[in-house]
């Protein structure tokens, strides 16, 4: 049985381009690892596929521990309202179920026609704008931000407070104080519940409306945080997964040839681009509920884990090739949206966005490529949730299009 060791300070820096820590091939050979983050309780860190999927699928690794405890964390205050992520089984199931049809692989499908829509409208402007532009705030952030809304029946408006609540949760953009943050943000909450209530329509918020108002299958409070827990999660993630999915295409020309000639690709391609691009690398810990061996070392009851999808999304024992991006790999599933009972509940939408992403600025933007030379790019690292501050690209003006250059 392994031995502890002093804690190693985490996260772990990245390098540009959100590159994955090399430590972590290292700590592949001593499967858990101490590690201390800036505040809260020390915490076993699991970097390899089995061991990952293990913390995130076992039951007996409770994120409902870690209610009232000194969670290992990146800001001072616990951020812990009792949504889904705070809840174990039978509640979290519960709550969960009353959102799951609504995020259905059947209902996110049926969206795809509107995404290429709203896709091919900012397109539209950017042809006629470019041929030099901000793929991040003209194309990569509207397009989710303006789907996303839409679904949820939220007014497109509002989704600028959320991105910089956001930010400001995961430590990287500093300003208000967290307890300010979080009053404000749950007055808005308040705010669109009591729209829906008031205009109610065929979208997510309207559906948790009426399980409280009609059904009685939820409380006024619960009603709130899941409302909070939809407000908070993907706005600003896929709009980074969208914008560093396309650099690491801009980096490989021959790449991005290939998937323009051959468009049939896209759905494995986005799949990988997902396994190789993590914008943050941090789950929210999971407490053991009794002593259990976990790769050949003992986690104590009442120990915290933490897992790294990154490091499990290139463990080689899995992935071969895994530092790679094979854009036609086939196999075992990414770890991108979690596992077990917390997979990602949007992780249907996030994959359609990507897919219509990629499958639209390929077709419409030729000769796409940087503005700026590689090492030029400006990453956001100095939070758990990482992206390209922008991503400045040109392409080649189809012929007959008019506008400033």
């Amino acid at each position: 049985m392994r031995t502890r060791s002093e804690p190693l300070v985490y996260p772990f820096e990245r390098g540009a381009g959100l590159a994955v820590p090399p430590v972590y091939a290292e700590l592949r050979d001593q499967p858990l690892a101490r590690v201390r983050m800036a505040y809260g309780e020390d915490a076993w860190l699991a970097t390899r596929y089995a061991d990952v999927k293990t913390v995130l699928s076992d039951p007996r690794f409770s994120r409902a521990g870690a209610v009232g405890r000194d969670q290992p964390r990146m800001e001072v205050m616990v951020r812990d309202y009792g949504g889904l992520i705070s809840h174990d089984a039978p509640e979290h199931t519960r709550l969960r179920g009353l959102m799951a049809k609504e995020f259905s692989a059947r209902r996110i499908e049926r969206l795809r026609a509107r995404a290429r829509e709203v896709a091919e409208e900012l397109l539209d402007g950017i042809v006629e704008s470019g041929p030099t532009v901000d793929l991040f705030e003209r194309f990569a952030t509207p397009l989710p931000t303006t789907l996303n809304c839409e679904l949820l029946g939220v007014p497109l408006e509002y989704s600028r407070f959320w991105a910089w609540a956001e930010a400001e949760a995961s430590g990287v953009a500093p300003g208000a104080d967290p307890g300010e943050l979080a009053a404000a943000f749950f007055s808005q909450v308040a705010a669109l519940v009591e729209l829906r209530r008031g205009d109610p329509g065929d979208d997510v918020l309207s559906s948790l409306v009426r399980a409280c108002d009609e059904d009685g299958r939820i409380t006024q409070d619960e009603l709130r945080v899941l409302a909070a827990d939809l407000l908070l999660a993907g706005f600003a993630t896929i709009a980074g997964q969208i914008a560093a999915s396309l650099y690491h295409l801009l980096i490989r020309p021959g790449e991005l040839s290939r998937l323009r000639e051959r468009p049939e690709l896209i759905p494995r391609a986005a799949e990988e681009l997902l396994r190789y691009v993590h914008l943050d690398d941090f789950i929210l810990p999971r407490y053991a509920t009794e002593d259990i061996m976990l790769g050949g070392v003992l986690v104590s009851a009442g120990e915290p884990v933490l897992v790294s999808p990154a490091a499990a999304n290139r463990d080689p024992s899995v992935f071969p090739d895994a530092d790679d991006l094979v854009l036609d790999r086939t196999g075992a599933p990414h770890l991108g949206f979690g596992h077990g009972a917390h997979f990602c509940l949007g992780a249907h939408l996030a994959r359609l966005e990507l897919q219509v992403a990629l499958e639209t600025a390929l077709r419409r933007l030729p000769g796409l490529r940087l503005a700026v030379p590689e090492d030029e790019l400006r990453w956001k690292t100095g939070g758990i949730v990482g992206s390209l501050v922008d991503l400045p690209v040109t392409f080649d003006r189809p012929t007959g299009v008019t506008g400033d250059a």
